[in-house]
């Protein structure tokens, strides 16, 4: 996949496609837009950019999955493990999905799963923010709000989870390149632009 752009369909475009042939496009300028990829990568502050320039909610799952529980993503880690919180993050994925018309930024480990995969194809476009080693490093180390990451090496841990999630976030509709002397700004545009380059529509009030 190249910037921007898909070197062949996503799962996304496969059911736009599939829609458009069979003439059940319905609800498809309702479509949600929903951001993917690796912790550190911008998917929040992209997010709310994205939700401020089109006029449409922004729904945050890791934020919704701290709501519900009254608890951090670290205490729910701490507590219930990982396999609980997986399923809790499916579970406000599919609500949100549902709500339509909305931006949304999912957890860095949300898209590995194939029925949440699924759900976004069904419901929206899936867009990856892709980020090298250095600027996702450089943007978490200091956090320890990554319960991933504690760990005895956790750059080696994110370099690890960084070359087993790519090929899963390459299924994504769209790619954007988000450097780390990019802007909130300047990525939220490269995020409109590749929308509209191929599928403007989305992009249209509801």
């Amino acid at each position: 996949m190249t910037p921007f752009s898909a070197s062949k369909l996503g799962p996304g475009r496969r059911l736009a496609r599939k829609r458009a042939q069979t003439g059940a496009v319905e609800g498809l300028m309702r479509r949600n837009i929903v951001l993917v990829g690796m912790m550190g990568a911008g998917k929040s502050a992209i997010g709310a950019e994205l939700s401020r320039r089109l006029a449409r909610p922004f729904w945050d799952t890791d934020a919704e999955i701290e709501r519900a529980a009254a608890m951090t993503i670290p205490e729910i880690f701490a507590r219930d493990g990982e396999a609980f919180f997986r399923a809790r993050e499916s579970e406000v994925l599919s609500r949100v999905l549902n709500e339509g018309n909305a931006i949304i930024s999912t957890g860095g480990g949300s898209f590995m799963r194939e029925p949440n995969r699924t759900r976004i194809a069904a419901n929206g476009v899936s867009v990856w923010l892709d980020c090298d080693l250095d600027t996702l490093w450089h943007r978490v180390r200091s956090r320890p709000t990554r319960p991933l990451l504690q760990t005895s090496d956790p750059r080696g841990t994110l370099e690890r989870l960084m070359a087993e999630r790519r090929p899963v976030y390459a299924l994504a509709d769209f790619q954007v390149i988000a450097r780390e002397d990019d802007t909130v700004e300047s990525t939220t545009d490269q995020v409109l632009r590749a929308i509209a380059a191929r599928n403007p529509s989305i992009l249209e009030p509801k």
